[in-house]
């Protein structure tokens, strides 16, 4: 059916194919969308905008074909819209919180190294997210659908709207550059590679 002959759906209706076709990918959503962001709080708040986008649009899409694709696509497009505009933005410094931990811990050095390994504790450790974070967002993406989240190379394609041939070789690049990174932890932890004879 043509967009121009396919009919509206009812509120009713929407609401139908929202909870049978999008509802369930709920965990998988946030999981990409927290790989992505690195953040709770954003990665749910890319999700709650991927089921806004989905809810608004549900009328293209296509009972019976990859709802995890399309909204997967959604999030993605989003993401990436967000990660430009912020890249556009100059930083932001919140004066205050840094006021107040300076002022009012001046005469307690213990606090101030205290707030500063706890904030260092979360970013010590996760080797592999770390690596992965450290990845250009195009080969993050790759990595993610398919390793973690298992899409096929032609589900990639159409989420990513790029050929298949292009999928694969930044998934190749992405696996190589990840390797790269992964390296040295793997050394430091007494991996080593065995070369093939």
């Amino acid at each position: 059916m043509s967009d121009a002959t396919k009919k509206s759906l009812s509120t009713e209706e929407r609401m139908q194919v929202f909870n049978r076709e999008f509802a369930p990918h709920t965990d998988s959503m946030y999981s990409f969308a927290y790989r992505l962001t690195g953040d709770d709080e954003d990665a749910k708040d890319l999700v709650q905008d991927t089921y806004m986008k989905s809810y608004r649009f549900i009328d293209s899409f296509e009972e019976g074909t990859n709802a995890k694709a399309w909204l997967f696509r959604i999030l993605k497009n989003s993401f990436i819209n967000e990660y430009r505009r912020k890249s556009k933005e100059p930083s932001k410094i919140d004066y205050q919180e840094v006021e107040t931990i300076y002022n009012g811990e001046k005469n307690d050095p213990a606090m101030i190294s205290g707030i500063r390994l706890e904030n260092t504790k979360y970013k010590i450790g996760d080797e592999v997210t770390g690596a992965l974070n450290a990845l250009a967002v195009d080969f993050r993406i790759v990595i993610i659908l398919c390793d973690l989240e298992g899409f096929t190379y032609e589900e990639m394609s159409k989420i990513l709207d790029i050929p298949i041939g292009t999928v694969r070789s930044r998934l190749h690049r992405a696996r190589n550059l990840l390797k790269e990174k992964l390296e040295t932890y793997a050394k430091k932890m007494g991996y080593s590679q065995k070369k093939a004879n």
